[in-house]
């Protein structure tokens, strides 16, 4: 997966954001039987100061989040269906997902609380919003179940442990 980063906040230079979110990306096409090659997503990576000016002008919610998504079209995905996607010809552009801001200080803070490795947090939050930019939402319970249960798998491939 095409995968544009903007470090936006010099904590985090302490991991290796790109190849976090790439792993997360590959996992994800594996797991949904998509070509990696085939698909693009921006992620901002800033702190807790720009993401609560980020909640605040796109949810009404000015806190801090660990990350919020925008995907570039809305995705009605029934409940346990994979998403159907326009897949680019190959000699084409990837088609662009959306884009993902994720905060330093709120992941390197749950982690820390949850006992968990800063990495294997940051890749759940990834996956978490790709599948987010492909439709997937935890809205109601059903959702929820389906898209946690799919989390788990993909990152049960990664050798992440379960996160619920």
């Amino acid at each position: 997966m095409e995968i544009d980063i903007l470090i936006e906040t010099p904590a985090w230079q302490v991991c290796d954001i790109e190849d976090v979110t790439a792993r997360a990306a590959d996992g994800i096409c594996a797991e949904l039987g998509l070509d990696p090659a085939r698909f693009a997503v921006s992620v901002l990576a800033c702190d807790d100061t720009r993401i609560a000016t980020l909640n605040s002008d796109f949810r009404a919610k000015p806190t801090p989040t660990n990350v919020l998504s925008w995907p570039a079209e809305e995705i009605d995905l029934p409940l346990g269906q994979m998403p159907k996607l326009s897949t680019p010809a190959a000699d084409g552009p990837p088609h662009e997902l959306g884009d993902i801001a994720v905060a330093y200080e709120t992941c390197a803070r749950e982690a820390e609380e949850q006992g968990k490795d800063f990495d294997d947090h940051l890749t759940h939050l990834m996956v978490h919003s790709i599948l987010h930019l492909l439709g997937f939402d935890h809205i109601n319970d059903p959702d929820a179940t389906v898209m946690e249960s799919l989390e788990t798998r993909i990152l049960a491939r990664l050798g992440v442990a379960d996160p619920y």
